[in-house]
């Protein structure tokens, strides 16, 4: 991912005039490219980034990280309803899952399904837990899930089928604001765990 993310970069240094639009995913980034232009064009201008970010991959080996996103969850009971069911799957005390969850830095591999929803790398193979057999109608927006060997957060309200665990107070996603994503492909995160209150001052203050 972090490959990825420095070949985007580059790239968008020196943009092909054809060039549309990059989309980066877990293992690819896809470059969309007005068809008039020639595939020998835009192949040379691949080449030309990649070996820019192999000259550049020690330097960015000792360049200073980006600071980690602190996303505060409120974990189980109203907010996280699945989190004895995750629980019970993985043969966890509920506060293992929680301490586990919360643990790791994650990736944010990339944003998809909704907008603004992270795809997160990095959970803890021990939560990792099917969806849930009936998706819900309705997942609030914040809420904290486990799908499989994946965690993320719903940055609207959605159907969804995520075990949730808990609920952030932060919004994700504002059409409104400058970047309507708080979150982004390349970033790192980790949860903070909070009490009920705290979700509450903090939705309160950010709402």
């Amino acid at each position: 991912m972090w490959r990825i993310e420095a070949l985007g970069q580059q790239l968008a240094t020196q943009p092909l005039a054809s060039l549309r639009e990059m989309v980066p995913a877990y293992t690819t980034l896809t470059v969309f490219y007005d068809p008039a232009c020639a595939y020998e064009q835009v192949a040379a201008w691949l080449h030309t980034g990649l070996a820019a970010c192999e000259t550049a991959d020690a330097a960015l080996a000792a360049a200073p990280q980006p600071a980690v996103v602190e996303i505060p969850v409120c974990y189980g009971g109203e907010y996280g309803p699945d989190l004895a069911a995750v629980a019970a799957h993985t043969e966890l005390a509920v506060s293992e899952v929680v301490a586990r969850h919360a643990a790791p830095i994650y990736l944010v591999h990339l944003l998809g399904f909704l907008p603004g929803f992270p795809y997160l790398g990095g959970l803890d193979a021990q939560l990792a837990t099917p969806r849930r057999a009936s998706p819900r109608a309705l997942v609030p927006a914040g809420a904290v899930g486990i799908a499989g060997a994946q965690t993320g957060i719903y940055p609207l309200a959605s159907p969804g089928g995520w075990q949730l665990i808990g609920r952030t107070p932060l919004p994700l996603f504002n059409p409104a604001w400058p970047e309507p994503t708080r979150l982004r492909a390349g970033q790192q995160l980790r949860f903070v765990p909070i009490s009920a209150a705290e979700f509450l001052a903090l939705s309160e203050h950010e709402h």
